[in-house]
């Protein structure tokens, strides 16, 4: 796997009646980062990353692989695919084989990859999620966090550059949620780049490089603190503002806390707070 570049450029899209979804939105994927796509249900978040994976043709508007608009013949969306994997946010939409392994190797023999090849394949994909030991379990066996990461697993295995997973930690406990969060940290050691659909912005704010909102059927990007600091952003998105920053926010207005970036984690935040001065003898 190695980083490329995907991109949408005024990307129209609408379903019916019902008017545009999508209209002019535009989005830059960073190479090895993590993006994290954010906005209120209904506001065109799984409706772009489906854009992104060639699975929906926009009206108007590009999707590109290092500058190459995508083609969307049988052979062009299968080189796509090649590239850029999406998970959605059901797994069960996802999951059909009898057991994990036979699942995450489907993507690889569709491929027409030889069976020692699949088996690595197949390997790797299940030791990056952390899922080997449920490699003969039958998928239905299975909980909804492990049918997540199996689901994901079955993406890694097609060796993709780039993983759209939508909204992969929605419906998880807190545990379910970093064992997943770790098996993503581990995606991007081995150069996947990952973006992640989420309606959690603390979660975004403390995890993703980049993040980005999609609002009035377009897209604002740049960096969490200055994206998810915009009060006026985040009334149209329909999104509350982080707690860290507006914890840190309130503590630097009583001068707790210096200048600078407000801290974007509960351990950025301890650290940042003064130490209590030593008590008298």
């Amino acid at each position: 796997m190695s980083h490329r570049a995907l991109a949408a450029s005024g990307l129209v899209v609408g379903y019916g009646p019902g008017g545009r979804v999508l209209d002019g939105a535009s989005l830059t994927v960073p190479a090895g980062r993590r993006l994290a796509l954010l906005g209120a249900n209904g506001s065109g978040k799984t409706t772009l990353l489906r854009c992104l994976s060639g699975a929906l043709r926009p009206a108007s508007g590009t999707v590109t692989v290092d500058g190459v608009p995508v083609a969307y013949s049988r052979q062009g969306l299968r080189a796509h695919r090649q590239t850029v994997q999406l998970v959605l946010q059901d797994p069960d939409d996802q999951l059909f084989s009898a057991s994990v392994a036979q699942d995450v190797s489907f993507g690889p023999l569709n491929l027409g990859l030889d069976e020692d090849e699949v088996r690595a394949r197949v390997a790797e994909a299940l030791r990056l999620l952390a899922v080997e030991p449920l490699s003969a379990r039958p998928t239905h066996q299975l909980s909804y966090g492990e049918r997540k990461r199996v689901a994901i697993a079955g993406a890694v295995a097609m060796r993709p550059c780039l993983l759209l997973l939508d909204e992969p930690t929605a419906g998880l406990d807190p545990s379910a949620v970093t064992e997943t969060l770790a098996a993503l940290a581990r995606l991007q050691e081995n150069d996947s780049t990952v973006v992640m659909s989420t309606h959690d912005v603390d979660l975004a704010l403390r995890w993703a490089d980049e993040v980005a909102v999609v609002v009035d059927r377009r897209v604002v990007q740049g960096p969490p603190a200055e994206v998810l600091g915009d009060p006026a952003l985040l009334r149209r998105a329909r999104l509350d503002r982080p707690w860290a920053l507006s914890v840190g926010a309130r503590l630097r207005a009583l001068g707790l806390l210096p200048p600078g970036a407000l801290p974007r984690t509960t351990e950025d935040l301890l650290d940042a707070l003064p130490t209590a001065p030593a008590a008298r003898s």
